[in-house]
């Protein structure tokens, strides 16, 4: 018998050092995943960024064609739509199915390929609408005379409505909404000229 025997490959992840990786491992090896013949990655990283999870990387390069890539729940594998879609996008490539055990989720079935399908539109929908809101951000800081640059800017009008704004009650929050620009800009420009107090019995 030739060829590469198709194996099971878990990946197991906790975001804190602090946390247990057992319930996770025991569901993997119950599965089917080895974790003596290091089928198993595992890694105490958090999700934000696929490329500061090591294991995951190894994990993503060591799967070949015919295995099954095994997990608990889709966040321990990606930390949005998008990565996850990515992610399907390189092991569909791969010819690398994907089993979530606690979703049952199985790309090997037509109703998984479907269930990765919609998500791959999500994804790009999400992004889609990101983009168009950043657009209309900038679009509205720009009406408001706000100067893309090192520092958020206002205009000398645009500046003293929202000092108006603020001292009247208008909140923190609500003013960088309004004129697109962040909190610590917020506070810098209502600090130009005049420090602005946040009126008694107000909270932000």
């Amino acid at each position: 018998m030739s060829g590469k025997i198709m194996a099971k490959i878990g990946y197991a992840r906790v975001s804190s050092t602090g946390q247990s990786l057992d319930v996770q491992l025991s569901k993997l090896i119950a599965s089917g995943c080895k974790e003596a013949d290091g089928q198993i990655f595992q890694e105490k990283k958090s999700g934000t960024n696929t490329n500061n999870r090591p294991q995951l990387q190894e994990c993503l390069r060591h799967v070949r064609k015919g295995d099954t890539l095994v997990i608990t729940k889709l966040d321990r594998l990606a930390r949005s739509t998008l990565d996850l879609a990515k992610i399907a996008d390189d092991l569909e490539k791969k010819s690398v199915e994907l089993i979530v055990l606690d979703q049952a989720i199985d790309t090997s079935t037509p109703t998984g390929k479907l269930l990765f399908s919609m998500l791959g539109a999500i994804a790009e929908f999400e992004n889609a609408i990101r983009a168009e809101r950043q657009a209309d951000g900038i679009t509205k800081a720009k009406s408001n005379g706000v100067q893309f640059g090192a520092k958020a800017k206002l205009s000398e009008q645009a500046l003293s409505e929202m000092k108006q704004k603020r001292a009247d009650g208008v909140l923190i929050k609500n003013l960088m909404s309004e004129y697109a620009i962040s909190k610590a800009s917020v506070y810098r420009l209502l600090s130009e000229g005049q420090r602005c107090r946040a009126p008694r019995g107000r909270v932000d």
